[in-house]
C-alpha cells in the first residue's frame, strides 16, 4: 500500500511539474513578446506599433497556475522545520508530526478547491470575463481549483505516509 501511495504521488507530481513548466514557458513567452514589441515600437518611433494585448492579465493568470502547480508538485520538499520543540525526538515521531502538518496543507488545498469551484460557478452563471481580453473567468477558476485539489491530494498522500508509515521527507531546517 505504501508503494502505491508513493507511485500515485510521483505521477501527480509529474503532472503538476508539467503544468507549472508550461505556465512558466507561456509566462516567459508573453513577457518577451510584450517587451520586444514595445522596444520595436520605440526604436521605430511608432512606425511599427504592434502590441501584445492583455499581457499583464495573461502573465498574472499564468503566474497563478505556475505557483499552484509548483506548490502541489513540491509540497513534500518545501517544509521549513524549526526544531526548537522536536530536536530530541526520535525520527519516527518527527515524521509522524510532519504527517500531521501535511494534513493542514490538505485542508488548505481543499478549502481553496471549494472556494474556487464556487467562484467558477458564479463566474459562469454571471458571465464574468477578464478585464482586458474578455476571457471567461469560469475556466480560469476551474483550472486553479483542480490545481488546488492536487495540492490537497498530494498533501493527504504524504500525510498518510508520515502518520501511518512514519515516512519522512527531505525538509529545510531553520538552522
Amino acid at each position: 500500500m505504501q508503494s502505491q501511495f508513493e507511485r500515485a504521488s510521483h505521477w501527480l507530481a509529474l503532472i503538476c511539474r508539467l503544468v507549472a513548466g508550461i505556465a512558466l514557458v507561456g509566462l516567459l513567452a508573453v513577457t518577451i513578446a510584450d517587451v520586444g514589441t514595445r522596444y520595436l515600437s520605440r526604436v521605430t518611433e511608432g512606425a511599427i506599433a504592434f502590441r501584445v494585448s492583455g499581457s499583464v492579465e495573461l502573465v498574472s493568470y499564468l503566474m497563478l497556475f505556475a505557483l499552484l502547480a509548483a506548490m502541489a508538485a513540491n509540497v513534500e520538499k518545501s517544509q521549513v522545520v524549526v526544531e526548537a520543540f522536536s530536536h530530541g525526538l526520535p525520527q519516527t515521531i518527527k515524521n509522524r508530526l510532519q504527517g500531521i502538518y501535511f494534513l493542514g496543507f490538505m485542508a488548505l488545498g481543499l478549502i481553496l478547491f471549494i472556494g474556487l469551484l464556487d467562484s467558477a460557478a458564479a463566474a459562469a452563471r454571471h458571465g464574468t470575463t477578464t478585464q482586458d481580453l474578455r476571457l471567461p473567468m469560469g475556466p480560469i477558476y476551474q483550472l486553479a481549483a483542480v490545481l488546488s485539489l492536487l495540492l490537497g491530494l498530494r498533501s493527504f498522500i504524504h500525510g498518510v505516509l508520515g502518520i501511518v508509515y512514519a515516512r519522512g521527507e527531505e525538509a529545510s531546517h531553520g538552522e
